[in-house]
């Protein structure tokens, strides 16, 4: 059994820490309290967010207490930390819910109950709201020197930037977070801070923070940021961001998200990402360079991630949705998880009269495309290339009523893949 330190440089979570003398040991000790922060820029996480709230968990299960910090304070501002330009401010009560609505996530993602020895979910508006300006300078704010924040990457190269330049409100940041670390530090004993390697400059003035004001140790790591092998931003599709909440990225989405994964990218989410062990995650990377047709390791990426972020039952529904998409088994789904997995069909809207009326089958082909006269239609249909709702269509008829799924849809198919939905409307 490798120890914690072992298993995160064996998944690459690993890229820069405090102290390579001390740190190591001390994570595979156990008993340590660290703490990861969130801003809440939006009312929802996204796969952007699922490395370091894993993190967490893994940090738990090696015998650790994490705390997740919602940045109700920070969030005001914004990290400036890997941006080209600065965040727009978020007014009190756009704030506000989108600190309740992540919250509710992490709260549910780690199972925090508010035991004593359990994981903590802290709001640094708890400090940050009373800091008293003069105060907090003093205290402080002459402990940072300026000359040393701006040689920080992340704050070079915004200055080096003409057009965008650095405001002083963004330049603040890294003394706000430093002084959660110590916060957390004095109010929970925690040691350690956790995140992403864009994060590093902002932990180690926390580290050293709580070094030249309470003369102690404190210690930080970071892990790569999870890029997609074309180097383009991870969790990004051509509609947007992917998030953790079901009603902006259903559960079928999120699963069909990790089902396309290139298979450059698999072997990095599954160590980053799942709880799989070495040994499974090998014998899915050995399947993946043996036979990459079969998909094995992207279905199995989709369903541990589909399964931690939703629950093992929607993630099943999800799995049992992308089988069946193109058989007569696609009547068996429920309506939201039919109408996920329709989105990107191409789709005809019918009005609901003509199908109670009878449409010839001839003519929706026609229509739809999917033949491209009504003499190629029959001649499909004599081929058995034509699937009403999955089921195969050998001769001319109707589309009726009956052929309707939960009173919307009707699914068409030529051949194995050409797809075109009727959807009902009134």
């Amino acid at each position: 059994m490798p120890s914690l330190f072992e298993d995160l440089r064996w998944r690459g979570l690993v890229h820069q820490i405090t102290d390579n003398e001390i740190l190591p040991a001390r994570l595979d000790a156990g008993g340590m309290v660290l703490y990861i922060g969130f801003d809440p820029t939006a009312d929802s996480l996204h796969v952007g967010s699922l490395q370091q709230l894993v993190m967490l968990k893994r940090f738990e299960l090696a015998g650790h207490r994490p705390i997740a910090l919602v940045g109700g304070g920070t969030g005001m501002i914004g990290d400036p930390s890997g941006k080209t330009e600065e965040r727009g401010l978020l007014d009190d009560d756009q704030l506000r819910a989108n600190r309740d609505a992540v919250s509710a996530q992490i709260a549910g993602f780690l199972g925090v109950s508010g035991t004593s020895d359990g994981p903590i979910l802290v709001d640094n508006a708890e400090w940050l709201a009373e800091a008293r300006l003069l105060e907090f300078l003093r205290d402080v704010g002459k402990v940072f020197s300026v000359n040393e924040m701006v040689r920080k990457e992340s704050v070079r190269a915004r200055l080096e930037g003409r057009e965008q330049g650095l405001s002083f409100t963004e330049f603040s940041y890294m003394l706000l977070q430093s002084w959660d670390f110590l916060q957390l530090f004095e109010r929970y004993g925690c040691e350690l801070q956790l995140g992403g390697s864009d994060q590093w400059g902002n932990i180690i003035e926390g580290v050293d923070l709580i070094r030249r004001l309470r003369g102690a140790a404190a210690y930080g790591l970071t892990s790569p940021l999870v890029t997609k092998s074309d180097g383009t931003k991870f969790g990004k599709t051509e509609s947007g961001n992917v998030w953790l909440d079901p009603k902006k990225t259903s559960p079928y989405e999120f699963f069909q998200f990790w089902v396309r994964t290139t298979d450059g990218d698999v072997p990095d989410y599954l160590r980053r990402l799942t709880f799989l062990s070495r040994e499974r995650i090998e014998e899915l990377e050995q399947e993946l360079k043996e036979h990459p047709e079969r998909r094995e390791a992207q279905r199995a990426l989709s369903l541990e991630l589909t399964a931690m972020v939703h629950g093992a039952t929607e993630a099943q529904k999800a799995e049992e949705a992308a089988a069946v998409l193109f058989t007569e088994g696609i009547t068996r789904l429920d309506p939201e998880t039919l109408e996920a997995a329709l989105a990107d069909a191409p789709t005809t809207p019918i009005r609901r009269t003509a199908i109670e009326q009878g449409l010839p089958i001839v003519e929706v082909l026609v229509e739809t495309g999917l033949a491209s006269s009504k003499g190629n239609a029959r001649q499909l249909l004599k081929q058995g290339s034509i699937y009403v709702n999955g089921m195969r269509v050998g001769e001319e008829r109707s589309l009726g009523t009956d052929d309707v799924i939960h009173g919307r849809w009707i699914a068409l198919r030529r051949g194995k893949s050409h797809q075109h939905i009727l959807l009902l409307e009134d």
